[in-house]
């Protein structure tokens, strides 16, 4: 029977050399959840935060079939742990996942260098201004549907201005790219960033990426970054971040 794991420590062990940042927010108990087989004796588990969820330990097929009561998501992004994991994820959900390759990047201290990161966010084009996401800014956030991820993890402004923090480039009054924490654990955040199709490729995710990590240092956070795709790779390493090495993923429609 899959149940709720309520002390985390249980699970510890599964998620052991996971370099993920997500499963550190549900492990040290800030957010997300966690998910086994039986708690006492634990054989596998489930971490689920946000769009993503992650499966390690023995492979069960119970759990990945399992979705969680208070989930209404009809999409998530599933990790296997290893082979055996992904084979099962693609038995369970035969029509509706998606094998997606993700690539990840290093967690490394004292990488960043703030005169690089200086000269980017003042790199901004004329027009365009930088805001650190305030209540109003949250407020706003959650009304759109392209830069909801800013903030849609967080349950209310209080929350994000503890666990959170972002930065949105605005033109004319209208957010048109911006770069926020996606979730928070103890120490860092994890960085998303997403610009407005229109005014892509003109520096400004990288302007409000690099506002952001250089607040994150102030405030001696790590500003974990996992890439989607080759360009978010660019920008990370454009950044100061170092490319560590490709993994496969599954989208789930409908589930």
């Amino acid at each position: 029977m899959i149940t709720k794991v309520k002390n985390t420590k249980t699970v510890e062990a599964l998620f052991d050399g996971w370099e993920e940042s997500l499963i550190w927010s549900c492990l040290q108990g800030v957010m997300g959840e966690i998910y086994t087989d039986n708690e006492e004796q634990p054989t596998c588990a489930m971490a689920i935060l946000g769009d993503f969820c992650y499966f390690a330990g023995k492979p069960n097929a119970e759990l990945v079939a399992y979705k969680p009561e208070n989930c209404q998501k009809e999409f998530i992004i599933m990790v296997p742990e290893n082979d055996a994991w992904a084979n099962l994820i693609e038995k369970c959900y035969p029509e509706k996942a998606k094998k997606v390759e993700r690539y990840a990047i290093k967690t490394e201290q004292d990488i960043f260098d703030k005169e690089n990161l200086l000269q980017i966010m003042n790199a901004l084009p004329d027009g365009y201004t930088l805001h650190f996401i305030d209540e109003t800014l949250f407020s706003q956030c959650q009304k759109k549907l392209w830069y909801n991820d800013f903030v849609a993890q967080y349950k209310d402004y209080a929350q994000y201005q503890e666990l959170g923090l972002g930065v949105v480039c605005m033109k004319n009054g209208e957010i048109v790219s911006g770069a926020s924490s996606y979730s928070g654990y103890i120490g860092g955040i994890e960085i998303e960033v997403d610009t407005k199709e229109e005014y892509r490729r003109i520096g400004l995710a990288s302007a409000c990426a690099a506002k952001l990590i250089l607040e994150c240092l102030n405030r001696k956070w790590y500003p974990k970054w996992d890439a989607q795709n080759k360009w978010s790779v660019g920008l990370a390493e454009k950044l100061g971040y170092h490319y560590s090495h490709t993994y496969t993923s599954y989208e789930i429609w409908g589930y």
